[in-house]
């Protein structure tokens, strides 16, 4: 009998439900009740117990009938508020959504429950996934579950836009969750708290039902706490969904049966252009150890240069809110969602009020900022040259495949820091996706795992980037780090 299924994985979760050690509707009732204890977290909007044990008594009944059992039975996981579930509220964190019931499941939460996964419930988020901090969200700030070591018990970012997903893994509320990633949204919180989390190839998870950002960067991903676990959710969100135009038509790998740690013969690149002037020492640190780990398992390590780099931040603050500010239009007042009428209003006053009303100040920023730059006058200097900048960044990592297999750089240019700290300046906010935009703009695989900890004690992550479609060895990296790093540390219970 496990006294506490919150300390066990998604492996161990669905092998132990597979071998009778333990019943699914155990770690389902166990789990829901470490999701109520945890509101001080802020990580749930919605939180959905009974979806859970039901899920958990599909399994146990399945078990008992002798029918096989899916890749996540039994493993109870907590759904980012971007995917639409059906007939369960899904807002992605905004007041203009507030209240929405879908009538459909997205593709991805109906393959993780096709899986045998059940909903703990929805995890906050930045509203519309614009945010690296979760302070953007309707519903309030998800609060890390980590603390500085320096006694002064600020409350911290837990990372964005999957802050939700980030802290109730973090926290033990939920062995997984699904993240999104459109310039870093999972890599950046997973490494902010001290867990795993991958960002698959463009195009190998459906993005249908997904609440859309900016669809040509928009995928989604796992998030948990070891590279295993990330291996075995992801087999089971991925594949091909033919309402997705941009969805890959090609079989889903066993990427959990294919891990391996041994890195013989691979070439991992570093690109120099990562090595920004004044970088923080701890990071550097971590990133030298990175190298060290890779050595250690058989990997020669190449210098390589990415000379496009430097153009990657500008060229997604262009691309992205361009694309949302297409995609949001066609929130309006009228099919669905948050109505502002002011009296005697008429259908324009209706759409200007309900906007107003509806977006928060970050996504009304950025709905401006991309309708500014795809207008007559201005698409060719903006939106047409950062679409070249992406296509070269492509081609940068494209001509770097020439002399490695692998690129090694930090996550994130900093460890977790204070809510509000970044506030008065969206610039040094956009700057936290330095390192995770440019495998965004060329549409890799990349994963971040815990490289280390910092002076002030908290969680710091090393991102690993691969070829398009070659995930396998993405986790298979990441896999040869986790193994090396001997990251154990977790947050102390303050909730």
């Amino acid at each position: 009998m496990m006294s506490d299924f919150s300390r066990l994985g998604v492996a161990a979760i669905r092998d132990g439900v597979a071998k009778g050690e333990f019943k699914a509707v155990e770690v389902a009732e166990a789990l829901n009740a470490r999701v109520s204890a945890a509101k001080a977290l802020n990580a749930f909007i919605v939180e959905t117990p009974e979806k859970a044990i039901e899920a958990a008594q599909a399994v146990d009944a399945d078990r008992a009938a002798g029918k096989p059992l899916g890749k996540m039975a039994g493993v109870p996981i907590g759904m980012k508020d971007l995917f639409c579930t059906q007939g369960v509220q899904t807002t992605a964190a905004s007041h203009i959504l507030e209240g929405f019931l879908p009538t459909y499941e997205s593709t991805v939460s109906a393959n993780l429950w096709k899986a045998g996964a059940g909903m703990l419930g929805k995890l906050n988020m930045d509203q519309f996934a614009m945010g690296s901090s979760n302070e953007t969200s309707y519903f309030g700030n998800v609060i890390s579950p980590w603390r500085r070591n320096d006694g002064s018990n600020a409350a911290l970012a837990p990372g964005g836009s999957s802050g939700g997903s980030s802290s109730a893994i973090a926290a033990r509320l939920c062995p997984a969750a699904t993240g999104t990633d459109t310039g870093g949204s999972i890599r950046q919180p997973a490494a902010f708290v001290g867990i795993s989390g991958i960002k698959p190839t463009y195009g190998r998870c459906s993005r249908w039902g997904v609440v859309a950002f900016a669809s040509s960067l928009d995928q989604a991903g796992p998030m948990a706490r070891d590279v295993r676990d990330c291996a075995i959710m992801l087999e089971a969100m991925a594949g091909f969904d033919p309402k997705d135009s941009t969805s890959l038509d090609l079989p889903i790998p066993a990427w959990e049966a294919g891990l391996n740690s041994d890195l013989k013969g691979k070439r991992i690149g570093i690109p120099r252009e990562y090595r920004l002037d004044g970088i923080d020492e701890d990071i550097a640190k971590m990133w030298e150890n990175g190298i060290a780990w890779f050595k250690d398992a058989g990997a020669e390590v190449v210098d390589i240069s990415l000379p496009h780099t430097k153009y990657a931040l500008p060229a997604y603050y262009i691309i992205a809110p361009a694309e949302a500010s297409s995609n949001l239009a066609r929130y309006d007042g009228v099919r669905f969602g948050l109505r502002d009428l002011p009296e005697g209003a008429g259908l324009q006053d209706m759409y200007a009020a309900t906007r107003a009303a509806g977006f928060g100040e970050e996504v009304r920023r950025r709905i401006m900022i991309g309708t500014y730059v795809l207008s007559a006058g201005f698409y060719d200097a903006y939106y047409t040259q950062a679409q070249k900048v992406r296509a070269l960044i492509a081609r940068d990592f494209d001509n770097a495949w020439a002399s490695c297999d692998l690129i090694l750089a930090p996550t994130a240019p900093s460890a977790a820091f204070g809510l509000g700290e970044k506030n008065a300046d969206p610039l040094s906010m956009y700057l936290n996706d330095v390192f995770a935009v440019p495998a965004s703009l060329a549409g890799l695989p990349a994963i971040s795992v815990p490289g280390g900890l910092s002076k002030e004690g908290l969680p710091l992550g090393l991102q690993i980037i691969g070829k398009a479609l070659d995930e396998q060895a993405v986790l298979n990296a990441g896999l040869a780090i986790e193994r090396r790093s001997g990251f154990v540390a977790e947050a102390a219970q303050w909730w």
